[in-house]
């Protein structure tokens, strides 16, 4: 009888979508990790010129568009303090195939990858679908990644480390210390630094700081997406940003898995990082709003939770049976678990939806947490 793959048998299915599926349709989502502003008009119009131009119907250059990938270059030149060439990019099918050509790319079978715990949970899957160890390492009180914790876990069979800044589940934002020490650690150690930056405009306290802007050496891969800055997840565009070694490799696995990214949404994507960045802003600051909200609502409760200072998660510490408790009573929260196991014991909170919303779920989570003690 034919079998399974056993890097595939490794792998379930996220924890997020279990929650999710579980849920019911009338519950109040705050389990998934989804803009719930519209794409920008721009954007949307630009996607539909192309197609009615006819210049969306074949296949793109395996690394995208020259216009697309001239706008990233642009974009990484204004926002963040490193240029990339155009011919140093590669567009894929949003920030999840960038993280996954990124780890085919560079570990060989049993090499090992260091990465947060809580972490996205993409981090530990594509590490075993691609052959690797997973090493997840805890974060600070504070939900941060400590450098001298990624170093100390950095062996001779370590192929990558991954940062997330800001990060999902947690919100947490690195400082430039740490970044710098990160690219430090890339340098000294000879380890690729896999930064994941997909939420980097999503910063309500201090600034987004990137490892490539310190690195001296090429160790750095960057991926990133328009899927969350420009609300665009269903639009499925994401880019990795490296050396000409590094993104020579990563187009190999990306040639054969997708050949080309979307070509409707990459002109899309050009659009939206080119034009104006209002909506952008103004997004921010509705987030910004609400976790003050949803921070002050967990306060009053007498749940602790560290400040978030991006994306749009909180990850409160919580009583047990909470978080079964508030899903029962129709609120989607997510389990910190299903984050790694350093995750027991919190709950991930997605503030990615209207005020109104939130105030209603907030409401039931007091319940729960009444129930629950």
């Amino acid at each position: 009888m034919t079998g399974f793959s056993d890097r595939v048998e490794q792998v379930s299915i996220s924890g997020i979508r279990e929650v999710f599926e579980a849920a019911g349709e009338d519950a109040i989502n705050l389990g998934l990790g989804q803009p719930d502003f519209p794409t920008p008009e721009h954007a949307r119009q630009a996607a539909v010129e192309a197609i009615e131009a006819g210049k969306a119907d074949a296949y793109t250059s395996n690394k995208g568009t020259r216009e697309l990938r001239e706008a990233i270059s642009a974009k990484h030149d204004r926002d963040n303090d490193f240029s990339v060439p155009p011919e140093n990019l590669v567009a894929t099918s949003g920030g999840s195939e960038a993280l996954h050509i990124a780890l085919e790319a560079h570990v060989n079978a049993g090499e090992e990858v260091v990465f947060p715990d809580p972490g996205f949970v993409s981090y530990d899957a594509l590490t075993r679908l691609a052959g690797g160890d997973p090493e997840p390492v805890p974060l600070r009180e504070d939900l941060t990644l400590d450098p001298a914790t990624v170093e100390d876990a950095i062996t001779e069979d370590t192929a990558a480390f991954v940062v997330n800044s800001p990060a999902n589940p947690t919100g947490a934002v690195q400082s430039e210390d740490d970044v710098r020490e990160f690219a430090r650690i890339a340098d000294e150690h000879d380890v690729l630094c896999i930064s994941d930056e997909v939420y980097e405009h999503i910063v309500f306290d201090g600034d987004h700081h990137s490892p490539m802007a310190y690195a001296e050496s090429d160790n750095v891969v960057v991926v990133n997406a328009c899927s969350k800055t420009y609300s665009m997840t269903g639009w499925r565009l994401g880019w990795v940003a490296a050396s000409e070694r590094r993104i020579e490799r990563m187009l190999r696995v990306h040639q054969y898995g997708q050949a080309c990214a979307s070509a409707p949404a990459q002109f899309a994507a050009e659009a939206a990082l080119s034009g104006p960045q209002d909506q952008v802003e103004e997004m921010v600051a509705a987030f910004e709003e609400r976790r003050d909200v949803l921070l002050d609502g967990l306060a009053d409760m007498g749940i602790d939770c560290p400040t978030p200072r991006g994306a749009f998660y909180a990850m409160p510490k919580v009583p047990d049976g909470w978080v079964d408790e508030v899903i029962d009573r129709g609120v989607v929260v997510v389990p910190g678990d299903a984050f790694g196991d350093h995750g027991d014991g919190y709950a991930r909170i997605s503030y990615a939806t209207d005020m109104e919303t939130l105030k209603e779920a907030i409401e039931v989570m007091r319940e729960a947490t009444n129930a629950v003690r």
